[in-house]
């Protein structure tokens, strides 16, 4: 209501100020009504109320009367282009030229210098436009893109973003954006890890951001590409907690939700994809209530142009954000016009004089446009010496569909107005990337506590083998065994049973610059340890060997001095490569890394990269293949003089066979824990507990096997103090004597086996010899008339008897005579030397008992039948 009166004292004023600007001043207008930003829908009527503003003033330029030809560019350059071409070959002159986007502005501007032509910009914001090269004569209300920079800097800055991602449509406006942040970011210590360029369709960019993990996108493109965008990232989820996008801010403030047929998603989904993003953009409207240079507050020109709009809502037209900037521009020029009028009075020379070859004139505009400086509706309107913009610039976020302002920055002062007011989706700004954490594997506690527990146990299992042996070395069965060595052997034993605390040792409980210190100790332990326990069983069977082969015919005794030299040489061949390797390539600390894991404990952005600590060398696998090549010959030898030696039994040495069973067992677990160990080294609970467990197991049965037995013994036998144990043998029995009375034994069996298959035959053939004496006597009667005489045979007994052995001969008949007189007839069988059986029905073997005299051999009537 207030507002028509002064509208009504303004025009009168005007009429009486009209006759007096009677020299027309004409300017060319060049608006993007259409295309890719129609600013000029909103521009165009700030600048007619602009012109007219100017033109009712007394006060400026009081000759002249500023007009005004203009045409539509589409925000096209080549149809700019073609519209400056038509302007400054259509009468009257142009005295300077307005502009509207970048594209067309660059071609303008870079065009006019020619024709000596000032071009005042109201929305170009392209970085490239400020190199004075190129465009000498080109200045602009609008805030020159590069202008966001420097707010995004501090954006980074303080939410402690270190690493950027950008897309960018490719426009030269958003190109030198980009580029001139590149510059920026790198001298603020940003990275930008990920670049991404579209020309026409976004789908591909936005899916390389997500493929590489961006976090925080900078993105620049005009209002149709952003909805692509925002419309691409919604399908590939790249927005949310772990996301922020930060875009141009001098979109329209519902930009999201105008129709567009190049994209299929709807506004919610848009509104979804962009809740939370940042935007910057220049203040381009006066914040404070308080009267302007030009004329009128900020609100007086907000409903002024509503009012030339005739909208209630002013965010459904494009452009309208830049509108006070159009608006100021005419101010712009016509102060610097007025300016230029008084220094050319002074010379002699009118502004009506200007022409496109009168450089004079145009370098006193220039001049004057770079001097001017007033507080417009946009603000304080001032031009640097590259003919920008100077502003603040607003940061706001969107939350629910609505833009909040955050703070604001003024780069001229360095100074971040921050009002704290920024929500975010996961409760915090999300951080750059995914947090890793170094997550260290150490060994689990149980696990280890339960190791040492068992290493514990067999520690005192030691102990006690020890006071044993020492208490009970003067009995027999103690003294034979070597008490020495066996007391070296589970020495042995307990220092591997030690090196089980050491192994399970990591950064849980040591600090990485002790770490190598256990890494020393745990090598010493576990090979001098291995050599006490193992060196020591291993001089025991060598000696037994060597006393079995070399030494059994001369039966000589065990020299205790021959078993320390075996270990001795042992030790020292240990402690040659341990010092060596100490020295030369100590063992060190080192980190295997594994691939990322997702906690499991929590919601954040973060991802924990297992660490596994190792204890290595430069030249590791050398130094294990020398302990290990050794100890293997070691083993394979221990184990062959075991097989050797199985069966062997001395006094000097009474326990070899269960040295050898426990030998048996050291190697059978070594070898199967050593490969392994080295296979699985990147899982620290397997390692540890297979490691564990073969020292547990090799040092329990060897403890076990020599020390047992002789505990039992003497429990069975305690009053027998000096006492030969019975068992044990003082005879040397050698394994040549044993396998022959092996084979003694196998050849009884034999035979034996030979024995009775004989006497099967021999019950079978008398048998048959049955058979035939009934045969015999049944045709006993015919034979008198069927046959001559018979030839009787007799044989004559002697005192001399032989046992022969059964054969098949002649069958005859055999009268044996006593005296003269025949006492039995029987069938006669010739044997090969003479010796006549007959059998004998009473005897075990169904052979007579009887001895015969030797008959001549039977001659060649003997062979026919006789009567």
């Amino acid at each position: 209501m207030l507002l028509l009166p002064t509208l009504l004292l303004t025009l009168t004023l005007n009429f009486g100020a009209m006759g007096m600007k009677d020299i027309p001043l004409t300017l060319g207008g060049i608006f993007p009504m259409s295309g890719s930003w129609a600013g000029g829908v909103a521009c165009k009527p700030a600048i007619n109320m602009a012109l007219d503003m100017v033109n009712n003033q007394t006060d400026i330029l009081p000759q002249y009367r500023l007009t005004m030809k203009s045409n539509d560019s589409e925000c096209m350059p080549g149809l700019g282009t073609k519209v400056l071409y038509q302007l400054l070959y259509e009468r009257p002159t142009k005295i300077m030229v307005l502009t509207g986007c970048s594209s067309v502005s660059t071609f303008v501007a870079q065009a006019a210098n020619m024709w000596n032509l000032i071009v005042l910009a109201y929305g170009a914001s392209s970085p490239a436009l400020s190199n004075r090269e190129r465009f000498p004569m080109f200045f602009r209300t609008h805030p020159s893109a590069t202008l966001h920079n420097p707010t995004r800097i501090k954006i980074f800055q303080l939410f402690k973003w270190n690493k950027i991602a950008t897309i960018q449509e490719t426009q030269e406006t958003f190109t030198s954006t980009i580029e001139d942040l590149e510059k920026r970011v790198k001298e603020a210590g940003i990275d930008i890890a990920v670049r991404q360029s579209f020309l026409t369709d976004p789908t591909n960019a936005v899916r390389n951001l997500k493929r590489q993990d961006a976090r925080i996108i900078v993105g620049v493109f005009y209002e149709d590409m952003a909805r692509r965008v925002f419309c691409q990232a919604y399908k590939e989820k790249l927005y949310g907690k772990k996301y922020v996008w930060l875009i141009i801010g001098w979109y329209p403030d519902n930009w999201y939700k105008v129709h567009d047929d190049r994209h299929n998603c709807t506004a919610e989904q848009l509104e979804e994809a962009l809740e939370g993003h940042l935007t910057t953009e220049a203040v381009i409207l006066h914040q404070e209530p308080t009267m302007t240079d030009v004329g009128m507050t900020s609100a007086e020109f907000t409903e002024r142009l509503n009012l030339e709009l005739k909208t209630t809502d002013p965010s459904l037209i494009t452009g309208y954000p830049e509108a006070p900037l159009a608006y100021d521009a005419v101010w712009a020029l016509a102060f610097a016009l007025n300016k230029t009028a008084i220094r050319l009075a002074e010379k002699g020379m009118k502004l009506e004089d200007f022409d496109y070859y009168n450089e004079e004139i145009a370098q006193e505009i220039y001049s004057a446009m770079n001097s001017t400086k007033f507080l417009g509706i946009s603000g304080n309107v001032a031009f640097s010496s590259q003919g920008d913009r100077i502003a603040w610039t607003q940061i706001e976020q969107m939350r629910n569909g609505t833009y909040s302002k955050l703070g604001y920055y003024d780069y001229v002062a360095d100074n971040l107005t921050w009002f704290g007011t920024d929500k975010w989706i996961g409760g915090k700004p999300p951080p750059d990337h995914t947090r890793v954490i170094d997550h260290l594997r150490v060994v689990s506690q149980m696990l280890y506590f339960a190791m040492c527990a068992l290493a514990v146990i067999g520690i005192i299992a030691g102990v006690a083998c020890l006071i044993f042996n020492y208490r009970n070395r003067q009995r027999r069965c103690v003294a034979l065994s070597q008490p020495n060595i066996n007391g070296l052997t589970v020495v042995g034993c307990m220092l591997c049973l030690s090196c089980i605390f050491l192994i399970g040792l990591d950064g849980k409980f040591v600090t990485p610059t002790v770490y190598p210190f256990v890494c020393q100790v745990r090598a010493w332990v576990l090979s001098v340890g291995f050599t006490l326990s193992y060196g020591s069983m291993f001089s025991k069977i060598w000696t037994v060997h060597q006393m079995t082969t070399a030494r059994k015919k001369d039966h000589k005794g065990v020299q205790i001095w021959e078993l320390y030299t075996v270990l001795g040489v042992l030790l020292l061949l240990d402690v040659a490569v341990l010092v060596a390797w100490q020295i030369l390539d100590p063992l060190k600390r080192d980190l295997e890394t594994f691939a990322m894991e997702e906690p499991t404990d929590t919601d954040e952005d973060i991802q924990l990269r297992p660490q596994l600590e190792h204890c290595i060398s430069d030249n590791l696998s050398v130094w294990l293949g020398v302990l290990f090549g050794y100890k293997g010959i070691l083993l394979i030898f221990g184990i062959f003089l075991a097989y050797e030696t199985r069966s062997v039994k001395l006094k000097q040495v009474n326990d070899s066979r269960f040295v050898g069973m426990s030998i048996y067992n050291v190697v059978v677990l070594c070898v199967i824990t050593a490969p392994i160990s080295l296979i699985i080294g990147n899982q620290q609970d397997a390692t540890f507990a297979f490691v564990s467990l073969a020292i547990v197991l090799c040092s329990f049965l060897s403890m076990g096997l020599i020390f047992v037995p002789k505990m039992m013994e003497l429990a069975k036998h305690p009053q027998r103090d000096n006492q030969e144990i019975r068992g044990l043998t003082d005879s040397l029995v050698s394994r040549e004597e044993e396998e022959r009375h092996q084979r003694m034994v196998n050849e009884n069996e034999q035979l034996k086996r030979q024995i009775a298959d004989m006497e099967d035959r021999v019950k079978e053939l008398n048998k048959r010899m049955q058979v035939k004496v009934q045969q015999q006597r049944n045709s006993t009667g015919n034979a008198d008339t069927d046959n001559c005489n018979t030839d009787n045979t007799i044989a004559d007994l002697s005192t001399n008897t032989t046992r022969a052995a059964v054969t098949f001969a002649d069958q005859k008949t055999v009268l044996l005579k006593q005296d003269g007189a025949v006492v039995h007839q029987a069938t006669r069988f010739q044997l090969d030397d003479g010796v006549v059986v007959a059998p004998d029905n009473n005897s075990d073997s169904g052979l007579a008992s009887w001895s015969m005299t030797r008959s001549p051999k039977a001659s060649a009537s003997d062979s026919e039948p006789f009567c």
